[in-house]
């Protein structure tokens, strides 16, 4: 069965205060018990804030590493779940489940890729 990482991209200027509310991680913790209880989670976390990151990165053999935040990031990786679906569209349905749990104060994405090889 393909596995698939779904990526949850928030922009972290504009999260509401507070980060989630106890009703939505209620609403969170629900989904992933069913999604673990269907045997579709094979992994799951929120991620820290990029104030708390570091960059990495090697262009054309030059090596910079850059501490957070990362101001022109507008849009960052904010958690992350592992699945394993029978295919794309039911781990496309997951995600879209996972999205409306949200409040309405709420803007976010989840990339959905499936992972090749290994």
């Amino acid at each position: 069965m393909p596995r698939y990482l779904t990526m949850v991209r928030i922009d972290e200027n504009n999260a509401p205060e507070g980060g989630p509310s106890d009703a939505l991680m209620e609403r969170m913790g629900d989904l992933i018990n069913e999604m673990t209880k269907a045997g579709v989670l094979l992994d799951t976390a929120g991620l820290a804030p990029t104030s708390e990151g570091t960059r990495v990165r090697w262009n054309h053999g030059e090596l910079t590493v850059t501490d957070g935040p990362f101001t022109e990031s507008k849009e960052v990786v904010g958690g992350y779940a592992m699945i394993q679906a029978k295919d794309k569209a039911e781990a496309i349905e997951w995600a879209t489940r996972f999205v409306k749990i949200h409040e309405e104060g709420w803007d976010i994405t989840s990339e959905v890729r499936e992972v090749v090889g290994g």
